[in-house]
């Protein structure tokens, strides 16, 4: 079942990009951080709306939490991409599905291994609920009820060729 097409998905980023400058009077000390995959595609359109309407550049970084993540261990190479220090800034974490929040928590720990921000804040495009840390974002998309039975997949035009979120039964 389609939950947001391109348009939709267009309109939550829009909506989350205002809320992100009125929380932050602006975006001035502002970094944006994807986590990897479909939350870099997403943080890359954030940015975009963000520095068209506020009229500045702001950077982003890819970041991979897998080598800080408690249920996987990886020898792969770390694809993270941050060429800016995090220190003193207010780093907006960027995913598409915010689930249990271990995700997050390993994001929070990589950003924190590379230095001491002001504050990070979190975006997500789906918030589907069954939190098994103390996470919550600070920008959602669209809240989604689901059962543990159910997966979200959101599918960005970037990798996957069209935009859109659905929900299936596994």
């Amino acid at each position: 079942m389609i939950i947001l097409d391109e348009n939709a998905i267009n309109r939550a980023l829009t909506r989350i990009s205002y809320e992100i400058i009125e929380r932050n009077k602006g975006t001035e000390g502002l970094v944006l951080v994807g986590i990897l995959s479909r939350g870099v595609f997403l943080a890359r359109r954030l940015c975009g709306k963000l520095s068209a309407t506020e009229g500045t550049e702001i950077p982003i970084g890819v970041l991979d939490i897998t080598h800080f993540r408690d249920d996987l261990r990886s020898d792969e190479e770390d694809r993270t991409d941050m060429p800016f220090d995090v220190t003193d800034k207010t780093v907006v974490l960027v995913d598409d599905v915010l689930y249990t929040g271990r995700s997050v928590r390993a994001a929070i720990d990589a950003i924190m291994s590379r230095g001491r921000p002001r504050s990070v804040q979190l975006a997500v495009l789906i918030d589907r609920g069954h939190r098994e840390l103390p996470i919550r974002p600070d920008y959602v998309g669209k809240n989604l009820p689901t059962s543990k039975e159910e997966t979200v997949k959101v599918h960005v035009k970037e990798h996957d060729g069209f935009d859109d979120v659905v929900i299936t039964k596994d």
